[in-house]
């Protein structure tokens, strides 16, 4: 959802998407349209902005527009938050899993319908300004998405409604209100947040012992929504070096940092999922293994967040803006890693091939996960 991505949703995690990042991550935004041929998601190039096609949506269009390669930055959130609630994955992690994607992609559609007026001057070829996808359409999938989200998490249990309620209201004042205020990436990242407690809350009961992961999850978003404000007019090389400083910080928290998990895994660890060691610590297997996946997350962002601040135009800006999203997975692992769920921490880690694959696949090439 611009809201939360970074990302990480169309409102405030992935690709705000995310993610706003569209996200739940991160402001989405597209790139520049070509100058000749077809448009991303298979739609014809519009003249003068707005577009009267009465042809059905493709559904390249509606990809398009809820960045489904976006997608694979989603349920490390939820998996992150039941690893550091000292919960083994089942199936409310799964229901949570689908609450976020859910929500993710509400964020995603509302991003686009709210910023239809200022797309169809910078972004004339994105679904709504081009006229491959109708604006009530957009509206009212955003609609159903939440509704949806809102019913897999009640699915999951009491807590774990109470966490997506205040997810689903934070991604829409986002993306309707927040996004264009200062307010805009703090919203973002607290949804983020909110969406690692989510899975926490589902799959464990309980949020608290998930805070620490879910501050150190938003403060990533926080400085990936912060470069995306000026991904299509560059210019500022200030927000590209605070979130390379950030991603240096973060991965030393992420690998280093010792975490207290419940006594209930301390005691029994399950089956793929180790407990720590002594004194709280992850064993030795999970510690070596978030520094890896520390250091993956490090080299993901920080190189395109350099050259930005190197060169702070508009194409290095929106590099470093899809490094910082494409960033959230490794970082998802590192913090799993950390609370000493090794299995669990691969798990999410695989979804960075996956997602490559996705977004590689020949219907999806165009598709801006940003």
């Amino acid at each position: 959802m611009s809201a939360q991505d970074v990302p990480v949703r169309g409102g405030p995690v992935a690709g705000g998407a995310a993610q706003g990042v569209s996200g739940r991550g991160v402001p989405a935004r597209g790139g520049p349209a070509p100058a000749d041929g077809p448009l991303p998601g298979g739609g014809a190039p519009s003249r003068g902005g707005a577009a009267s096609r009465t042809v059905r949506p493709r559904a390249g269009d509606w990809a398009e527009l809820l960045r489904v390669p976006a997608l694979f930055t989603v349920p490390g959130d939820a998996l992150a938050g039941a690893a550091a609630a000292g919960a083994r994955p089942g199936p409310r992690t799964l229901l949570a899993i689908g609450s976020s994607l859910c929500l993710y992609e509400a964020g995603m559609a509302l991003n686009d319908w709210a910023d239809r007026a200022e797309d169809a001057v910078e972004r004339p070829h994105r679904p709504l300004p081009s006229g491959r996808i109708r604006p009530a359409a957009a509206l009212a999938a955003a609609g159903a998405l939440t509704g949806a989200g809102l019913a897999l998490a009640a699915g999951a249990g009491r807590p774990a409604l109470a966490v997506a309620a205040p997810l689903a209201a934070t991604v829409w004042a986002y993306d309707l209100a927040l996004k264009h205020t200062p307010a805009g990436p703090v919203a973002m990242a607290a949804a983020r947040g909110l969406d690692l407690l989510l899975g926490a809350a589902a799959t464990g009961g309980g949020t608290r012992a998930a805070l620490p992961s879910a501050a150190l999850l938003g403060t990533h978003t926080l400085a990936v929504t912060a470069v995306s404000r000026r991904e299509t007019t560059g210019g500022s090389a200030l927000a590209p070096l605070a979130a390379l400083a950030t991603t240096g910080a973060l991965t030393g928290l992420a690998t280093r940092r010792r975490t207290r998990l419940p006594a209930g895994r301390r005691a029994a660890a399950a089956p793929g999922l180790p407990g720590p060691g002594p004194a709280g610590r992850p064993p030795v297997t999970s510690a070596a293994l978030a520094t890896a996946l520390g250091a993956a997350y490090a080299a993901t962002a920080a190189r395109p967040y350099l050259h930005a601040a190197l060169n702070p135009s508009p194409p290095l800006t929106q590099r470093a803006v899809g490094g910082g999203i494409r960033a959230t997975i490794p970082l998802q692992a590192a913090l799993a890693a950390r609370s000493g769920a090794a299995a669990t921490a691969l798990l999410v880690a695989a979804l960075v091939p996956a997602g490559r694959m996705f977004a590689r696949r020949a219907g999806m090439r165009k598709v801006s996960i940003t």
